[in-house]
């Protein structure tokens, strides 16, 4: 009998698979509302995708509220939709993807489009786990806690001409 690999068997495995990318997005940290509308959604998908590569091979989980999803629509061809109300729901819905799916086993490369503090654990075990990392945010939506976790691979989602503070919290702000 065969067992999966662990460890740095399990990385070695990884590696030699072809590389694939988990996009993981909460679309209201992304938006910055708790209500996004159409139009917010296709505008975040084109920055989206200037900023971050997508390949044939990625996929893409896309969290949010049911109010959310109803107003926003399927904005997002062949994307996986979650659907989590409530505090922190999308969060929860895609941290549950990264744990429950073994996300580190299945993808050399995850995208969290989030910039809230409760990915910040799950970020430092993606990377301890060989997995390269990039967070996607607001300037003003990104968690102290999280930035210290990506380790400086941090993108800004914020579109031209936005108000919000031009530096992210340095790794020794964090709280």
């Amino acid at each position: 009998m065969s067992y999966p690999p662990s460890g740095r068997a399990a990385r070695r495995t990884q590696r030699s698979c072809p590389l694939r990318t988990l996009h993981l997005l909460d679309v209201e940290n992304l938006t910055g509302t708790a209500a996004p509308g159409a139009a917010q959604a296709r505008d975040l998908r084109a920055r989206y995708t200037v900023l971050v590569p997508i390949g044939d091979l990625d996929q893409i989980v896309i969290a949010s509220s049911h109010l959310t999803l109803k107003k926003t629509g399927c904005w997002w061809p062949g994307a996986r939709y979650l659907v989590r109300s409530g505090p922190d729901g999308a969060d929860l819905a895609l941290l549950d993807v990264i744990g429950r799916e073994h996300a580190s086993e299945r993808f050399s490369r995850i995208t969290i489009a989030s910039g809230d503090g409760g990915f910040a654990q799950a970020a430092a075990e993606l990377t301890s786990a060989g997995c390269h990392l990039t967070v996607l945010t607001r300037r003003a939506g990104l968690s102290r806690r999280l930035a210290l976790a990506a380790d400086g691979k941090i993108l800004y989602v914020d579109p031209p001409g936005s108000s919000t503070p031009v530096t992210a919290p340095r790794p020794s702000q964090a709280a």
